[in-house]
C-alpha cells in the first residue's frame, strides 16, 4: 500500500537544485564539466530541473556549485527566470546536508505566523518525466507538516534501467519510508526529489555531512514519509547511463510503469 496524495497541500515557495558533486561516476564525462550540466536532449540536467521547479510555480530557487563553479554560475544566469536564482559557491565541498543547511537563509518561506515553511530539494542530476498528476505537485498535495518532516519521491527498482544495490528505502502500510537493515532488500531507490522541513537541520553542524543523516532524525522521530513515482525515471550514474537514457528517449522508449 502507498501513502495517497491529499489535495490541501501547497505547493512550496523555495527549491534548491544540489549542483554542487563531483560527479566521480560520470567520468571521464565530469572530468572538466559538473554533472548537472551533463546534456540529456539538447537541454542540461541542471536546467531540466529548473524547468520543473519553475514550471511548478516555485519562485526562489538556490543552487550550490562546488566543481567548476563558473560553469554552474554561468548555466543558472541563461535559465534565466524571475526572482534571478541564488547561486552559493562552496569553498569546501559540504555534501548534501551540509550544502542544504548552508543554503537555509536563502530558503525561508515564512507563513503568516512567521513559522519557516518546508522546501523542495532536487539532485542536479534528477530527471524524470511525470505521470498523471506532476511529481512535485503530487508531493505538495501529499505533504501533511502535521506528521512530516520529510517526504521523497521513491521510485521502484524493478521498474529502474540500471543498477539498484541493495535498495534505499522500505515503505509501511502508511508510507512511512525506513532505510533497509543488514541483508534487507529494500524495493524502492530515492528518486532525488524531496519536500523537507528545515527544522530537521536544527543542531546539525556546519560544515560537510551527508542528508542521509537528517534522514535517520525523521525515522526516528517516525516522521519519514515516501511517495511513490507514478511516471517515468532515469538513473544516471554512469556514462553508459546517460548515453542509454539519451537513445532511449529519442526512441521514444520509457521504462516500464508499474
Amino acid at each position: 500500500m502507498t501513502m495517497p496524495d491529499h489535495a490541501e497541500g501547497a505547493t512550496p515557495g523555495a527549491a534548491m537544485v544540489l549542483a554542487a558533486g563531483l560527479g566521480t561516476r560520470m567520468r571521464p564525462l565530469t572530468d572538466e564539466t559538473p554533472k548537472p550540466l551533463l546534456r540529456l536532449c539538447d537541454r542540461s540536467l541542471l536546467h531540466h530541473a529548473m524547468d520543473r521547479l519553475r514550471d511548478a510555480g516555485i519562485g526562489k530557487i538556490v543552487v550550490n556549485a562546488y566543481w567548476f563553479a563558473d560553469q554552474v554560475v554561468d548555466a543558472v544566469a541563461a535559465h534565466g527566470g524571475e526572482p534571478a536564482p541564488v547561486v552559493l559557491r562552496e569553498s569546501t565541498l559540504l555534501e548534501t546536508g551540509g550544502g542544504v543547511k548552508a543554503a537555509l537563509p536563502h530558503l525561508a518561506t515564512p507563513d503568516a505566523g512567521g513559522a519557516e515553511q518546508p522546501f523542495v530539494v532536487v539532485n542536479g542530476d534528477a530527471f524524470w518525466l511525470d505521470g498523471p498528476r506532476p511529481a512535485l505537485a503530487r508531493l505538495a498535495a501529499a505533504f501533511d507538516p502535521a506528521q512530516m518532516d520529510a517526504l521523497l519521491l521513491l521510485v521502484r527498482t524493478a521498474q529502474v534501467d540500471g543498477e539498484t544495490g541493495r535498495g534505499d528505502f522500505l515503505l509501511d502500510p502508511l508510507g512511512r519510508a525506513r532505510r533497509p537493515k543488514e541483508r534487507e532488500i529494500a524495493p524502492y531507490l530515492f528518486g532525488g526529489v524531496q519536500i523537507l522541513n528545515p527544522r530537521l537541520f536544527e543542531g546539525m553542524p556546519d560544515g560537510p555531512f551527508s542528508l542521509i543523516r537528517v534522514y535517520d532524525r525523521a525515522i526516528e522521530a517516525g516522521r519519514l514519509f515516501g511517495l511513490v513515482h507514478d511516471g517515468a525515471w532515469f538513473h544516471l550514474s554512469t556514462p553508459r547511463d546517460l548515453e542509454r537514457a539519451e537513445t532511449m528517449l529519442r526512441a521514444g522508449i520509457l521504462p516500464a510503469l508499474f
